[in-house]
């Protein structure tokens, strides 16, 4: 006799085991990754056999374990180690290529003009966000360039309302030490055409034009 529905005992919802749930909501911590995206990834690791994930955790905890920041610019380097640029004795040791974040360091060095040294703030100055000169890595750029007289700074922010502002804040900070402060050049990019380029692209081009022979 069938029991009425009142009476039916409910199944319980099929479910991934808990290691694994919990190595989704893990992944879903990551930038730009979903919940959709974080169980397809999930997935495939354990697809992909025992070694795979094993792989993956041992780097993670390779790189957790032994991966810190640079004690004078701020980059990416071994724990408690001067990065690569620091170390190298062939660098410019007075020129300072100031960047927002660590990140900002490999599209410079990629592009293989500049060899002098970095300075990562750790971000930039947005009052809105709480975020003031004094949280950012300034004084330790003000000493850096205090211990040599006669260096160049270049100012590498981006060119939002933000990076501008912290820039600006730099450059006159900066106008009382004995060293020249430059700001990257932006314009045109490369291939592109006066009908993709905003107003703001087209001002810097236009300032920052070269005569031609």
């Amino acid at each position: 006799m069938r029991l009425p529905k009142k009476g039916r005992k409910r199944m319980k919802a099929l479910d991934y085991p808990q290691p694994v749930q919990e190595l989704i909501a893990s992944l879903k911590k990551l930038p730009g990754i979903g919940s959709r995206g974080a169980e397809r990834l999930a997935l495939w690791l354990l697809q992909g056999g025992r070694s795979t994930g094993r792989e993956l955790a041992s780097a993670l905890v390779a790189a957790a374990d032994s991966a810190g920041r640079c004690p004078e610019c701020g980059f990416f380097s071994l724990e408690g180690q001067r990065c690569a640029a620091c170390a190298d004795p062939e660098r410019d040791r007075r020129m300072f290529c100031v960047v927002e974040q660590p990140t900002d360091v490999l599209p410079v060095e990629r592009c293989g003009v500049y060899r002098g040294l970095y300075h990562c703030l750790g971000g930039k100055l947005s009052p809105l966000d709480g975020t003031m000169p004094e949280d950012l890595s300034v004084e330790p750029l003000l000493r850096r360039v205090h211990e040599t007289s006669g260096c160049e700074v270049i100012l590498a922010m981006g060119s939002d309302v933000e990076g501008e502002a912290t820039a600006l804040y730099l450059a006159e900070t900066l106008a009382l030490l004995p060293c020249t402060v430059t700001r990257l050049a932006q314009g045109m990019p490369a291939g592109a055409g006066l009908g993709h380029a905003d107003a703001v692209t087209l001002m810097r081009a236009m300032e920052g034009r070269k005569g031609v022979l």
